[in-house]
């Protein structure tokens, strides 16, 4: 987020003070961090941002693969230091294969132990892919029961990352059986591969494995922040950027914000409202100032789109154009489904 576009974001705190919380909020539905995610993560108000870093307390079981959500976790925060994450006890496990509960008694002394400890994430290596369906029902339920057992803890589902088998290929189908259950109970779920199956312009690699061959093809073609970092395990860098971004949309979402830019039919309405407003604003004014590929072009204006007076400068008149654009004009591209890369 630039310095222009968080001051905006920042000014309309008041605005934004009816979803803010003091406590653990509880979920209406399922709250599912995919590759939609990652394009929504430039719409998360500053004031969110700083709630969920001194709000948390986080227990995460993972190895290598699992790994990849703290490397981008530490892209997003060395590209912009605003978005400081909350306090991480790391365990060096995972989920296992085919039923392993192996995981649970090591969770339940370390909540017994730690009451200050407000969620907890466990993340796969390759237990998804060669699992059977019973054993999908055993790590299932066994979250089910630690949910039950610790009201007080917020616990994240996930998917296991790609191996190239496709939808015919047995992970697709168990990460569905992930998938179905989450949607049907109402569980917040991180959805590894998900993240990992579509570039940021939508398209779909049905076939990719977790090394992301279409981040390297991605990455020579746009010079965005997210193509390097020290090491992403197993991997490329921007996929791990990619999932860094989706996991602050889901801690957003876990707080409280309730955007929904990619079903709110109007293009540009970020929080669905139907009316514009101070965040509907924030986000066209980083679009049209910041994008190289912004397509909404005022009439005779040498400068950049959406300079509406040539001014050189965001003016009242440049953000009444924007703002009449968006909510008039079927051609209007500054889509909140898919704002342009940072």
């Amino acid at each position: 987020m630039n310095s222009r576009a968080r001051v905006v974001f920042m000014n309309v705190a008041v605005v934004m003070s009816c979803w803010l919380w003091g406590g653990m909020p509880s979920y209406a539905q399922a709250i599912i961090a995919d590759h939609n995610a990652v394009g929504e993560f430039p719409l998360i108000p500053g004031p969110v941002i700083e709630a969920i870093g001194d709000n948390y307390d986080i227990y995460y079981v993972h190895t290598s693969h699992g790994s990849q959500i703290m490397t981008g976790i530490s892209q997003v925060y060395d590209e912009d230091n605003f978005y400081d994450p909350p306090v991480f006890h790391e365990v060096g496990d995972d989920l296992g294969h085919n039923g392993d509960l192996t995981w649970v008694p090591a969770t339940r002394a370390y909540l017994d132990a730690h009451p200050e400890c407000t969620m907890a994430m466990f993340s796969w290596c390759g237990g998804v892919s060669d699992n059977t369906e019973e054993g999908i029902n055993i790590y299932l339920e066994a979250m089910e029961t630690l949910e039950a057992d610790y009201p007080g803890v917020v616990f994240i589902y996930m998917t296991g990352h790609l191996d190239g088998t496709g939808p015919e290929g047995n992970l697709y189908i168990r990460n569905n059986q992930i998938r179905e259950y989450c949607a049907a109970h109402d569980k917040i779920l991180f959805d590894f591969a998900d993240i990992e199956s579509y570039d940021p312009g939508g398209i779909w690699y049905p076939y990719e494995t977790d090394a992301c061959g279409w981040c390297e093809t991605w990455c020579a073609a746009h010079a965005e922040f997210g193509c390097t970092c020290g090491e992403c395990a197993h991997s490329h860098c921007f996929n791990c950027y990619q999932k860094g971004k989706a996991w602050w949309w889901m801690m957003a979402r876990v707080s409280g914000w309730t955007s929904s830019g990619c079903n709110c039919g109007a293009k540009g309405d970020m929080d669905g409202s139907g009316t514009a407003n101070p965040v509907d604003v924030a986000y066209l004014v980083n679009y049209v100032y910041k994008s190289l590929d912004a397509l909404v072009d005022p009439p005779n204006c040498a400068f950049p789109a959406g300079d509406v007076d040539c001014g050189g400068q965001i003016t009242p008149l440049d953000v009444a154009f924007l703002v009449k654009l968006v909510y008039t004009s079927q051609d209007a591209l500054c889509s909140g489904c898919n704002p342009p890369p940072r």
